[in-house]
């Protein structure tokens, strides 16, 4: 008779030890769809959940958020989510899901789905209801999954337009040439500048808009040639 109530009282210490030292975890996926997100993050926080697990839209796909979740789940922890559909991505998903959770003996808690599997928060949910989340969830999570994937279509496809070079008139070019030349800019530095393909056209503007050379053995408005065996500019520049 002894023996009995030491196991007993083993038993009920040991149930003890497990469940002080398990972890109240939240997860929950950040779909653009989803409006509930402040109020269900706000409900996890006040339940006792040391963190709230927030997945990117980005990461549908992939879920890397909640694969590391459920392998660092330990027995006796506690997570809540959202919403099923919000959590997993198909039946077989949650099949899985629940028997992983049914190994490791960790509590699950679906806030909108109004789930307790200890059957303490929502005492009031019938089999009814539970079915129900079993038939809409495929449904659900088709929606959330259209929703993820038109948002990220959108982030990839339209960019912000590229800024264009603005188009320099002929006056703001020949002005630009005028001003580097009466700042003291060397002939390469103008003719660099302008896009010219020939220096010529550096004296057409000069000589334009009556620009005397003043610097070397250049003075005065530029001449052209008159024969091809005399030089032209009669000094540089």
């Amino acid at each position: 008779m002894i023996s009995y109530q030491i196991k007993l009282l083993y038993l009920h210490l040991l149930s003890s030890i497990v469940y002080n030292d398990m972890a109240k975890v939240g997860y929950i996926f950040k779909a653009n769809s989803y409006d509930a997100f402040d109020a269900d993050k706000e409900w996890m926080q006040q339940y006792g959940c040391v963190q709230v697990i927030e997945e990117s839209v980005e990461h549908e796909t992939l879920r890397p958020l909640w694969k590391q979740l459920m392998a660092n789940l330990e027995r006796g922890d506690e997570l809540v989510v959202a919403k099923f559909s919000n959590a997993v991505r198909g039946l077989r998903e949650l099949a899985a899901f629940i028997e992983l959770c049914r190994i490791k003996v960790v509590r699950i808690i679906s806030i909108h789905d109004r789930i307790d599997t200890r059957n303490e928060l929502f005492s009031d949910t019938t089999a009814a209801k539970v079915l129900e989340m079993f038939g809409a969830l495929p449904e659900e999570v088709a929606v959330l999954r259209k929703s993820s994937d038109h948002i990220m279509r959108l982030q990839q496809n339209i960019k912000a337009p590229v800024k264009t070079k603005k188009a320099v008139t002929k006056e703001e070019r020949d002005q630009t040439i005028i001003d580097m030349y009466n700042n003291g800019h060397s002939l390469a530095d103008i003719w660099a500048a302008s896009g010219f393909s020939s220096k010529s056209s550096l004296w057409r503007i000069f000589n334009k808009h009556g620009i005397k050379l003043n610097r070397g053995k250049t003075s005065g408005p530029r001449k052209k040639q008159k024969s091809k065996g005399n030089e032209a500019d009669g000094g540089n520049v």
